[in-house]
């Protein structure tokens, strides 16, 4: 019960205000009951995900999509409903000016336009303290020979120079990557790599972001995160799981044996006195869901995740670091395997529900807000009026 303390008294998960949205395929987007009309409404169900969980202690903003005239009346909401402000994450993708691209185009007009939305975002974090100024690109080019890719690797990291200047003392920059789409043929921030070595020519708090599902198939993410831990430019996640591409289904509902594996590199950062940097940056590490909830309601979708990922990090906890090292200093490869399989297939599950029990909260969150009736409720609330969408 002890080692698994850290997962309800420490652990913060940020939840998206986007996550409550309507959202879909690229073929249609599916409208359900309840969907927020307003920025205060996804707060609100955001609030209702931390009441629930205990965990869920911030919430993410995303410009424009959340964009209101009085960010100190927002950033009021957001406390009354004993929430923190998360990153304000930067949209460039959506306009029709940045179809070739945002501070990679080749016009300067658009190049500048694209600058000026993070300085915005830098403006809107000043504003409310918070930590983190997100940038994801939807950067790059469908065929070979429309641009040249040496050019915009410099306009990238030009770009974010320049917006970087603008961030806030309190904030760093999270810089995000994806390998593919919406540019077909090459991506500007394509892999993790990318991601370190521009942010290593940005500045000190320019740090990588890692999205679980922006990566091929069979990449071990447990090693970017490693190697990111290690020199010191891992900031932050999205959370999600996949299939096939960048699918954005629910936290471990594919693959939960790595994101344990994951989740098992944190915790083993974080107990590591010998590698204070490795040690200092796992503890500074922001957990973000990031998931597109096409045709499950979105409140128990995002509660019953926090949950999984919960569940995850003291499955990790269970790991028994000195019998580990242990058995990896004498090449005892199946022990070695063996203390990470059997934590992964321990039942935490009750133990957690005590836990959270002790502390008035719900044994647990996902089933009691399904029973509550809350979920109806939100929906016979919330008619009329245009819902939130992708």
């Amino acid at each position: 019960m002890e080692r698994l303390l850290w997962a309800v008294d420490e652990l913060e998960i940020e939840i998206p205000s986007w996550g409550f949205v309507n959202t879909g395929t690229r073929f249609n987007v599916f409208k359900q009951p309840g969907t927020p009309r307003t920025v205060d409404e996804k707060i609100d169900d955001a609030g209702t995900v931390h009441r629930y969980t205990g965990i869920a202690k911030t919430v993410a903003l995303h410009i424009p999509w959340d964009k209101v005239d009085d960010y100190s009346d927002l950033l009021a909401h957001i406390q009354s409903k004993g929430l923190g402000i998360g990153g304000i994450n930067l949209n460039t993708f959506q306009d029709p000016d940045y179809m070739l691209g945002s501070i990679c185009h080749p016009s300067a007009e658009v190049r500048a336009k694209a600058v000026e939305a993070i300085v915005e975002c830098c403006r809107i974090a000043a504003e409310t303290n918070a930590p983190a100024v997100k940038v994801w690109l939807g950067d790059g080019t469908n065929y070979p020979g429309q641009d040249d890719l040496r050019w915009r690797r410099n306009r990238l990291v030009e770009g974010l120079q320049q917006g970087y200047e603008h961030l806030p003392p309190q904030a760093r920059m999270l810089l995000e990557y994806k390998i593919f789409e919406p540019a077909l043929y090459s991506t500007d921030v394509q892999d993790w790599g990318q991601s370190m070595a521009v942010c290593n020519r940005v500045g000190e708090r320019a740090v990588v972001c890692v999205d679980t599902g922006h990566h091929s198939l069979g990449v071990n993410i447990e090693q970017i995160v490693a190697i990111l831990l290690a020199e010191g430019r891992l900031g932050a996640f999205d959370l999600n799981d996949k299939k096939y591409g960048d699918d954005d289904l629910m936290v471990g509902s594919i693959d939960p044996y790595q994101m344990f594996r994951i989740t098992h590199e944190l915790i083993n950062a974080m107990r590591d006195d010998s590698d204070p940097v490795a040690q200092k940056t796992a503890n500074e590490t922001v957990y973000m869901l990031d998931q597109c909830h096409n045709i499950e309601p979105k409140v128990p979708a995002i509660i019953r995740s926090v949950q999984t990922l919960q569940e995850l990090f003291a499955k990790a906890l269970l790991v028994d670091r000195e019998a580990l090292v242990a058995a990896q200093a004498r090449g005892d490869v199946l022990a070695a395997n063996n203390e990470l399989w059997s934590a992964f297939f321990s039942d935490v599950r009750g133990p957690l529900a005590e836990l959270r029990n002790a502390r008035g909260l719900p044994a647990d969150p996902f089933h009691a807000y399904v029973e509550s009736g809350e979920d109806e409720q939100r929906s016979a609330d919330r008619v009329g009026g245009e819902a939130a969408s992708w």
